[in-house]
């Protein structure tokens, strides 16, 4: 399930943005598909499916709130819509939009939200979502997905044609490496173990996480594991609905828990594990990610360090909850 390459000097990279125009142009055929964009089509990929499609394309403008609810209504006609823009304007300029015409109609739109994170760099605290999984994962009706990589980003894209709900693509801008083969097969609501230690260890940490940064979390299990602690690695790309019989059967084999995630540590991919767990299976658990902060310019690995989310801040995070 791995690329061969990762964790080589041939590794491979690509931003999961571009999983997503690949994926949406190989759903374009069919005709009930529709995009539409906020004046961003080369940013978002969806020039790829403009170019194939244009009578399908929708160029909205610095809109997102009326393309929120056009594309609430092309879905009640049976069109499947995906509407795209940086994170942090949808949807985080148009949420009430999202919540009343998409989600309480329980209409099956397909929001992109483009750039998130603090791997943006540059662009700087405007322009970086850090707050968006919580925000989307509390209103009802919707599904949020976390792409690991570009491959997944695309596979995830392309599952979206016959799902019948709302639902939330979370995508980053920049170059992170090609975790997964080509023969990777997406399964909606699924979790899967993505790193195994190779031998048994007395002491054994789960580490769950989704989104580009989980590479950063299996480099800090392959680190740990020359000190004798044993690490398994879990993606979780799809944050809502929980894979929580997943998760059940997975802390019964773990002594403590860590989540990594490039997100507010309030209201992410954490703060949904350890509600599920606080009341079915209490235990140690440390969440890894963006501390009550906003971002800042500059380069990704540089705002990585910052932030706390490398492999070297995830390994002390780990040793943490053993001592």
């Amino acid at each position: 399930m791995l690329n061969k390459n990762l964790f080589t000097i041939n590794e491979e990279e690509k931003p999961t943005r571009e999983g997503f125009g690949e994926g949406l142009l190989s759903i374009g055929k069919d005709e009930r598909v529709m995009a539409l964009c906020a004046d961003l089509t080369d940013s978002v990929k969806m020039n790829l499916f403009k170019k194939e499609y244009p009578k399908r394309f929708f160029e909205m403008g610095i809109t997102e709130q009326a393309m929120s609810g056009v594309a609430s209504g092309m879905a009640s006609m049976g069109y499947v819509p995906f509407i795209a823009s940086y994170a942090m304007f949808s949807p985080g300029r148009n949420w009430e939009q999202i919540r009343t015409t998409i989600c309480y109609n329980n209409q099956p739109v397909k929001i992109i939200g483009a750039h998130a994170g603090v791997s943006v760099g540059p662009d700087g605290a405007t322009h970086q979502a850090i707050e968006d999984i919580a925000l989307m994962r509390v209103i009802p009706n919707m599904n949020v997905f976390v792409p690991c990589d570009y491959i997944e980003a695309r596979e995830i894209t392309k599952t979206m044609l016959d799902f019948n709900h709302p639902a939330y693509i979370r995508l980053t801008r920049e170059n992170t490496p090609v975790i997964l083969d080509e023969n990777y097969k997406f399964f909606l609501g699924k979790a899967y173990i993505i790193h195994l230690p190779k031998k048994e260890f007395n002491y054994r940490v789960g580490i769950i996480s989704c989104g580009p940064v989980i590479y950063e979390a299996m480099k800090a299990a392959r680190l740990l594991e020359k000190e004798g602690i044993g690490v398994t690695v879990v993606n979780m790309p799809t944050v809502k609905p929980l894979d929580t019989s997943f998760l059940l059967r997975f802390v019964k084999n773990v002594q403590s828990l860590v989540t990594v995630e490039e997100h507010q540590v309030a209201g992410g991919l954490g703060s949904a594990v350890a509600e599920f767990l606080s009341e079915h299976h209490p235990m140690k658990i440390v969440r890894v990610g963006i501390e009550d902060r906003f971002g800042q310019s500059g380069k990704m690995k540089d705002l990585y360090e910052e932030y706390g989310l490398t492999a070297k801040h995830i390994v002390e995070k780990v040793k943490s909850v053993i001592v």
